[in-house]
């Protein structure tokens, strides 16, 4: 088993250890330590790091197993790690974002779903590097989203259309109420703070910069510490001023304007010299939607949405159907005349129809995952040709049936219905029959039958990506 050391600044942190491989002796055994510089690897004798997944602000994120649970549970370990060049108050606050976070994850992470749960908060007290000396580490453990975050989820898929632009505005909005209700300001909302799991559902992470209001109303306010996500960071956070809800509110929105424009430099649609967003014109959307938008991206924290409530009110309330009335001041004034005339009705665009709650889009497929199954569909055409052929003996009918067989296997993994250990368990089912039952060889041997279905997935995999980028090439053009 792989365990990866957490120590900041290890030359060479991945550590391997064979006897690890036998779950009885994972569970049971003794601390291991990193083969290069000495730290403890099996974290309060509980959680063994497996891999980074990622470093940024204060700390760093690895996926661990606990294996003090039934099924080995993976988990995330978020460690405190400090840059070197902070001062003492500079650091204290850090590390008091880090307690933060623990602290409203164990308050709030069990009480709704779309949040992750705390599992543990604990320091690690260790020999430093240098000699006589000692290094503490702080921990946190908590719930692992098996999934991407929206900012990568962007960079794979490209622009959102306003349906899927509107789902997560909606059901970010519905977690924001639940947060806000508990007199809590998450203060850095932004696409990679939101996850979508496989199966769809969004989380919303990183409670690090929460700033909780202390006996104050929701409407009430609490000073900023100067914590935030440039171009997400309405005017009175940046001023390190008080923030409000609709602090959150005005950095979802920009949220949304990111995934509906594909524009990373968000910045890039802020206009500083009229103080305003200017985004309308390169996205399609429905007047009545980005007036919504418009209106959480005012400067003004008091001209705002004040609550998550009010936006998703303001989503279902329909825009105004009427156009106001006008009198031609150059007819002559007359009985008739003098009565203002009934105007026609004006069409509105209307908010897009919802999808039913639950339904979600199929989650986007990596690289290595459409190269993956373009090798199995490859190599699982190459064993049904010779299969379907030793009991057909005829061309034509082998190439339809084939074919369909296929396409049918394709559509299957288009809907993730085959995906992970599937891509080689039917394979291995499919050599199996063939191996067991000779007269379905069609006169070749194993041996060729292996380097033929081989050959049909290397050519499959040149052809899917020989495919993507004719498309991609293709999109920068169109």
């Amino acid at each position: 088993m792989e365990i990866y050391c957490t120590r900041p600044r290890c030359p060479r942190p991945q550590n391997h250890f064979p006897d690890l491989d036998d779950h009885a002796t994972l569970r049971t055994a003794q601390q291991k330590y990193c083969t290069t510089c000495g730290m403890p690897l099996i974290l309060v004798g509980r959680y063994l790091p497996k891999r980074l997944l990622g470093r940024g602000g204060f700390g760093a994120a690895f996926l661990a197993r606990d294996r003090y649970t039934p099924g080995m549970r993976e988990c995330v370990v978020k460690q405190f790690q400090p840059a070197n060049n902070l001062s003492p108050t500079q650091l204290q606050l850090a590390q008091d974002l880090f307690e933060r976070e623990a602290v409203v994850l164990e308050e709030i992470g069990h009480q709704h779903e779309q949040i992750p749960d705390l599992f543990a908060y604990f320091p690690v007290i260790v020999p430093s590097l240098q000699a006589e000396q000692q290094e503490q580490f702080f921990y946190l453990v908590q719930e692992y989203i098996d999934g991407q975050n929206l900012e990568e989820e962007l960079t794979q898929k490209g622009k959102y259309s306003e349906q899927e632009a509107l789902e997560i505005l909606r059901e970010i909005l519905k977690v924001l109420k639940f947060v806000h209700e508990k007199g809590i300001i998450h203060r850095d909302i932004k696409p990679s703070n939101i996850m979508r799991h496989r199966n769809g559902k969004l989380y919303l992470l990183d409670f690090g910069a929460v700033k909780q209001v202390t006996n104050s109303p929701i409407g009430g306010s609490t000073a900023s510490t100067g914590i935030y996500s440039m171009g997400f960071a309405p005017p009175e956070q940046m001023s390190g001023g008080q923030v409000f809800p609709s602090t959150d509110l005005y950095a979802l929105a920009v949220t949304v304007l990111m995934l509906l424009t594909g524009e990373v430099e968000i910045t890039q649609l802020f206009d500083a010299y009229s103080n305003q967003w200017k985004w309308q014109s390169k996205v399609t959307v429905s007047q009545h939607f980005a007036d919504v938008l418009d209106k959480m991206l005012l400067s003004a924290a008091n001209q705002r949405y004040q609550s998550a409530q009010e936006v998703l009110d303001a989503l279902d309330k329909p825009a105004q159907s009427l156009a106001p009335t006008h009198i031609n001041p150059r007819q002559p004034s007359s009985p008739q005349q003098s009565q203002p005339q009934p105007q026609p009705i004006q069409s509105q665009p209307q908010p897009p129809k919802q999808s039913p709650v639950g339904s979600r889009p199929i989650q986007p497929f990596s690289i290595l995952e459409i190269l993956g199954g373009a090798a199995f569909s490859g190599f699982e055409g190459g064993l049904i040709a010779v299969t379907l052929f030793g009991l057909l003996q005829s061309p034509i009918i082998t190439f339809t049936a084939c074919a369909l067989i296929l396409g049918i296997l394709i559509f299957a993994q288009t809907r993730r219905w085959i995906e992970k250990w599937d891509l080689l368990i039917i394979p291995g089912i499919t050599f199996a029959i063939i191996y067991f039952l000779p007269f379905l060889h069609s006169g070749l041997s194993i041996q060729q039958i292996i380097l033929l279905s081989i050959v049909s997935g290397l050519v499959a995999i040149a052809f899917t990506a020989l495919f993507r980028l004719i498309y991609k090439l293709l999109s920068l053009l169109l």
